[in-house]
């Protein structure tokens, strides 16, 4: 006699989703934290504009912030001494990225719209990839100069769109050509903060020093130039001193760095791919700003660009 068994298929497990991992989750709230930070500084500035001379506001800012990261890194007990290849990393750090590019953005917003200066930094991707591979000798795929290019084109019709829209007016033709130097400025920042990290610094410490390196070279220019150093006692200017400084600098610049080191530049990229139309909107709630189908085309394409350099195979 046979026994027939019944055959019983088992019943299979769902397949669980791999969870995202802590250190990207706190990667994404730290993109979204300088996005909507960096989104509204663009506007900051402009609150300072004219009170007192840019130099003075600009060393008061990083000045200030720097004091602070020191002083979180001695709470902190973390190791301020830098070795010599690091300390010349972050004065090249700082006389770029804090020194050389916001003297010309201020420089620029004085005369263009502050969103149009926000989205012209969206074309920093490129310059990093040109930088980057000539100096470093670092490869990038094809699609990261795909959209990098695109991010060029945004970039190319938002301001000519400014530009036509101004009549072809010298004002405006200057604050778009200012903005471009501050973004090349902030390419050699990047490339110096990179250079301090292979030589081993942290990211905080290193920003603290580069921060004050800023400073110190601003100040000893100020002062050659005959600056005056003074404060405008306002609510506005004291209050956007103190955003700027502390939320701008400080919180911005801090995570900013700290999330290109620990899970890379692709997801540091979100950052420029959410700021300009964070900036855009507050142009036009508080500057009374009003833009046409250019800077939209613009913008589209900035976004596009952006899209297509996270999604990029790393070469």
């Amino acid at each position: 006699m046979v026994h027939l068994r019944t055959m019983t298929t088992p019943t299979e497990a769902p397949v669980a989703r791999p969870r995202l991992s802590r250190t990207t989750l706190l990667g994404i709230v730290g993109v979204i934290i300088c996005a909507m930070i960096w989104g509204t500084t663009w506007y900051a500035i402009t609150l300072q504009l004219g009170a007192v001379p840019n130099i003075a506001s600009i060393v008061w800012r990083f000045g200030l912030a720097s004091a602070v990261l020191f002083l979180g890194c001695l709470v902190f007990r973390q190791n301020l001494k830098l070795t010599k290849a690091q300390h010349l990393a972050a004065l090249g750090q700082g006389a770029f990225a804090f020194s050389v590019s916001y003297s010309f953005t201020y420089a620029a917003e004085e005369h263009v719209a502050s969103a149009i200066v926000a989205v012209t930094f969206a074309s920093l991707t490129f310059i990093n990839l040109v930088l980057f591979r000539l100096v470093a000798r670092q490869k990038a795929a094809a699609a990261s100069w795909g959209g990098a290019l695109l991010g060029i084109a945004g970039v190319a019709v938002l301001s000519g769109g400014e530009v036509l829209g101004a009549g072809f007016d010298h004002r405006a033709a200057v604050g778009v050509g200012l903005a471009l130097i501050a973004t090349t400025a902030s390419a050699f920042g990047n490339f110096f903060a990179w250079k301090g990290q292979q030589h081993g610094s942290q990211a905080i410490p290193s920003t603290a020093w580069a921060m004050a390196y800023g400073t110190g070279l601003l100040a000893i220019y100020g002062l050659a130039a005959g600056v005056e150093f003074s404060i405008a006692p306002t609510p506005a200017y004291i209050g956007s001193l103190l955003y700027l400084s502390l939320f701008g600098s400080v919180i911005a610049f801090g995570l900013y760095f700290t999330i290109a080191r620990t899970i890379g530049y692709a997801m540091a990229s979100y950052i420029s791919a959410l700021t300009p139309p964070i900036a855009m909107l507050v142009s036009v709630l508080f500057e009374g700003a009003r833009f046409g189908w250019p800077a939209l085309v613009g913008l589209l394409l900035v976004l596009s660009g952006q899209g297509l350099l996270i999604r990029a195979p790393k070469a």
